[in-house]
């Protein structure tokens, strides 16, 4: 009898991602995310910037709380230790609907 196959693999990016949408209180969508290995003379990990939509009232709410949460949010992402999260860019929209598109970067460093 074959067995089943294994489920996917989360990757670092994966678990960021839902880091993210949870500090987002599940309001937003993500619309691009791309990650580049990054490294210093101690430290190795990844740089990622992630893009993330808000539409309508309460998820635009939402994201206004995510912008000030984000840079001192403690996030828990195995083996990884997020070093730095900044916002780096808000476009808002009123019509036809409230919208809010957000870009952060976060510096991810392996904890060894």
């Amino acid at each position: 009898m074959p067995r089943d196959p294994l489920p996917p693999r989360r990757t670092t990016a994966d678990r960021l991602r839902e880091a993210l949408l949870e500090l987002a209180e599940n309001s937003a969508a993500v619309v691009t995310h791309c990650e580049k290995a990054w490294a210093s003379v101690t430290f190795e990990g990844s740089r990622h910037t992630v893009t993330l939509r808000f539409d309508g009232h309460r998820a635009v709410a939402a994201g206004e709380q995510f912008i000030a949460a984000l840079p001192e949010h403690e996030f828990a992402i195995l083996g990884q230790l997020v070093a730095d999260a900044t916002v780096t860019r808000v476009d808002h929209t009123l019509l036809p609907q409230p919208q809010m598109t957000v870009e952060c970067e976060l510096l991810l460093l392996v904890d060894a």
